[in-house]
């Protein structure tokens, strides 16, 4: 797995509008191109799967919308217990001991575009209310707006963020895949990102933990994958292999690489 930075940087920095980040998607693109030539050039389309997805899209926001939370009446930092902001558009917050209801109070009508919950209220399609690595007070603001704690003096305007409610369209974003377990030229109808988890362990042939995902959701996505076997050995008597051609010894990184001389990772 490779994650790249590319074009999300770029698209802070100078918008997801701009011609900057525009000249950015044409770099990521000629490097995935490069990626599937070599791919091809090495015989592996048939027995090697790619998927390419993100996490996320992202929104432009004018320097306008910002939300500062230090000009917010009746709140002050020094209510506060631990804070995670800095930068857009969402935040959590610990209230010191008995402050939980003066913070709450003070932030909930602070901005029209600022949505404020007690974690036991948060909308239920998020799936926070139970989380336990969650504050007692979540927020997040409307696309476009962003909210810090910050001086403005001291903040350089980012034109580009993520993190907004997911049913906003331009936090949506793509997934393609190629491969033998992939039916060619299918188009299936959109799917949350939280169900790519249950596809990878699928095709790797690996238990997955719980999760919110689903694998049933991505049907008909690839096709139905019959049983896995281990790389337990290898067979080959191959100079180059790290193995030793033992029993129960692992493949050696070159051929677990390559896939020269090992057993197929698919019954036949």
């Amino acid at each position: 797995m490779e994650e790249e930075g590319e074009p999300d940087s770029t698209g802070h920095k100078y918008g997801p509008e701009s011609q900057e980040r525009k000249n950015m998607v044409g770099q990521v693109d000629r490097a995935v191109g490069y990626l599937r030539r070599r791919i091809k050039d090495n015989g592996l389309e048939s027995t090697l799967n790619l998927i390419i997805t993100s996490d996320h899209g992202m929104d432009t926001v004018i320097k306008e919308n910002e939300i500062y939370l230090r000009t917010v009446q009746n709140f002050s930092f020094q209510d506060i217990q631990f804070e995670l902001l800095d930068y857009g558009p969402s935040g959590l917050l610990v209230p010191k001991e008995n402050k939980l209801d003066q913070v709450y109070q003070a932030l909930k009508n602070a901005h029209p575009k600022l949505h404020v919950y007690k974690k036991e209220e948060f909308p239920k399609r998020f799936h926070y209310a139970n989380n336990t690595r969650l504050t007692p007070l979540i927020m997040y603001s409307d696309p476009g707006y962003a909210s810090l704690s910050l001086n403005e003096s001291k903040r350089t305007l980012d034109l580009g963020e993520h993190g907004f409610d997911n049913e906003d369209m331009n936090m949506k974003t793509i997934f393609r895949a190629v491969g033998p377990a992939f039916r060619k030229g299918l188009e299936v109808e959109p799917f949350e990102s939280v169900n790519i988890y249950a596809l990878l362990c699928n095709l790797l042939g690996i238990t997955p933990e719980p999760h919110d995902g689903s694998l049933s959701v991505m049907h008909p996505c690839p096709f139905t994958l019959p049983p896995h076997k281990s790389f337990c050995y290898c067979p080959s008597k191959l100079a180059t292999c790290g193995c030793f051609n033992s029993i129960e010894r692992h493949l050696g990184e070159t051929h677990r690489a390559t896939g020269e001389g090992a057993i197929s990772w698919l019954v036949s």
